[in-house]
């Protein structure tokens, strides 16, 4: 199957179709990003104006007890009070400031980039919040430790994952004191098949950590699950935040596997899978199904978002067809596209940002 995930799948289209198309995501990429950006612009505003008061009411409470400004009304005194520290602002400024349009200095990020990367948390969190972002672990398995009385808050053990915790408390795992992660990683990895997804296993398997530890020496963990023997995209993080809106149903993370079964699947079987299957744990819905060798009708292309456990196997084994190999090709539409088998590269700061406010709308 070639690079280009889910290509040969797709019905050919009138140009003017695919363009429209193209617009239309085009248009709906700008809104979420702008009304991302929107948001944050008018948390700082907020922030600032909050501040502003702050000072304007110190500095009246500082003038109402004076009489050096010759005996002034207090509302005059602020009022000159005011005006000379705007003049001194104004003569500071000219002193430090750099003119409209003047190049960054090498370590100066844009924007969007603080913003992409700037995922740091402050004040009050949940507990299992805190320990996602210390980079132990993802908040679900957060919630499994620290409900069976694992974690420790200021000496004392804590039960409740959703407890609000300080920066400043300290937080106890492991006999060992939790820090939160200031430097975030984000690592994008072609699994091969014989390793397992977990951070370390008890009877000594391969895990794909071995596969990314000359990436970093902050500790990371997978965002999803892939099985032993499923191969492809996989990604690795220790943002607590990201992690935790990939792997939630509402967002409806897009993936995209290649299959190969035992026989060719037929069109009956196709059918079916098309219009959706009622498994054990019920009914299972796909985005989009097709052969994807025209001469070989055992490789199968399937595009779904659902998380369920196992649940492209699942889907064939159900009608009778025994999976012989199994790679995802796409994950949050971001491909193994110039990575080898068992390579990883980085995130480009573009690729995070996309990520951090995919499908917000859908929430």
């Amino acid at each position: 199957m070639s690079q280009s995930p889910f290509q040969k799948f797709q019905k050919k289209k009138k140009n003017s179709v695919i363009k429209e198309e193209f617009r239309q995501e085009k248009k709906k990429y700008r809104k979420d990003r702008n009304a991302f950006f929107e948001e944050k612009k008018k948390e700082e505003y907020q922030a600032r104006q909050a501040k502003k008061g702050g000072m304007a009411t110190k500095a009246a409470d500082n003038l109402k007890g004076k009489s050096a400004m010759g005996n002034l009304p207090a509302s005059q005194a602020v009022e000159q009070s005011e005006t000379g520290n705007r003049q001194s602002k104004i003569v500071k400024g000219a002193e430090v400031s750099k003119p409209r349009g003047a190049a960054k200095t090498p370590h100066q990020k844009s924007a969007k980039a603080i913003a992409a990367n700037d995922n740091t948390p402050t004040g009050i969190m949940p507990l299992n919040k805190f320990m996602a972002h210390c980079g132990v672990c993802s908040r679900r398995d957060a919630v499994e430790y620290i409900t069976a009385g694992k974690v420790k808050v200021n000496g004392e053990v804590v039960k409740e994952p959703g407890y609000k915790v300080l920066e400043t408390d300290e937080v106890i795992y492991n006999t060992k004191k939790l820090f939160v992660t200031k430097n975030l990683v984000y690592i994008l990895l072609n699994k091969p098949k014989d390793y397992i997804t977990t951070t370390d296993d008890p009877q000594g398997r391969k895990t794909v950590l071995q596969l990314i530890k000359q990436a970093t020496t902050e500790r990371v963990y997978p965002i999803g699950r892939l099985d032993r023997n499923t191969s492809g995209v996989l990604l690795l993080t220790n943002d607590g935040d990201l992690t935790q809106k990939l792997s939630h149903p509402s967002y409806e993370i897009k993936k995209i596997y290649e299959v190969k079964l035992d026989k060719p699947l037929t069109k009956a079987d196709f059918d079916k899978i098309v219009k959706g299957l009622k498994l054990e744990d019920g009914e299972i819905l796909i985005d989009s199904l097709a052969y994807a060798d025209s001469k070989d009708k055992s490789i199968i292309g399937i595009e779904l978002h659902s998380g369920r456990n196992r649940i492209v196997r699942r889907i064939f084994e159900h009608l009778g067809y025994d999976v012989k190999g199994l790679d995802r090709v796409m994950y949050a539409n971001l491909t193994k596209k110039n990575v080898e088998r068992s390579k990883w590269r980085y995130l480009s700061e573009k690729e995070i940002r996309l990520l951090k406010y995919m499908n917000t709308s859908k929430k």
